[in-house]
């Protein structure tokens, strides 16, 4: 009979010598791994330049790694410890103790006006908002209101390039990708800081 509690152990230390060699034989091209939040499970992925993506549960993190595979590369190995620090600062930020943060970012996921609308979003501070329209004119093309709610609504980086700061000119919500309660309890928690 075999020992659970022993077979366990091997495949730990299994998968801890495969992540080690896949790092230094540089084939892992994109690290990750999940974390639990106020908002749900998170999907934190990174790459060697930074971390590229943080998912929602509701957009399905299968989905996600697999859309990862696609556009980046399929070397995908679950490696936490490459997003160690990505996620202590997303422990600090729900914690109040962290207001912006200074993990690497890989941008290759967004482009053109998008990528412009997102590099922006960190000017908007913490327990601030400002309009999809301000957003605009902040980008450099103040009718581009629409494009910049689609920028948002595309984020792969939400919380860490905060698109939740981006609310409707009347003060309502509007969309956001990690859904309205979200949202909500993410300016609820900035303003109480």
């Amino acid at each position: 009979m075999i020992n659970d509690d022993k077979m366990i152990d091997d495949l730990a230390v299994l998968k801890a010598r495969l992540i080690a060699d896949a790092q230094r034989d540089g084939v892992l091209d994109i690290a990750y791994r999940v974390v639990d939040s106020p908002v749900g499970r998170l999907l934190l992925a990174a790459t060697d330049q930074g971390l590229v993506r943080v998912a929602y549960a509701s957009e399905d993190h299968d989905a996600v790694l697999q859309t990862l595979a696609d556009r980046i590369s399929p070397r995908i190995l679950n490696a936490p410890g490459r997003l160690d620090t990505a996620a202590r600062e997303l422990d600090e930020y729900f914690g109040g103790a962290r207001r912006t943060f200074d993990v690497p970012l890989d941008w290759r996921l967004s482009a053109g006006f998008r990528s412009t609308v997102l590099h922006h979003l960190p000017e908007i501070g913490y327990g601030q908002t400002a309009s999809y329209a301000a957003v605009a004119r902040l980008a450099g093309n103040p009718k581009a209101v629409r494009a910049v709610g689609t920028a948002c609504a595309t984020n792969p980086l939400p919380l860490v390039v905060p698109c939740h700061r981006v609310v409707r000119s009347d003060g309502a919500m509007g969309g956001y990708l990690g859904g309205v309660d979200a949202k909500r309890l993410l300016l609820e928690l900035e303003a109480a800081a």
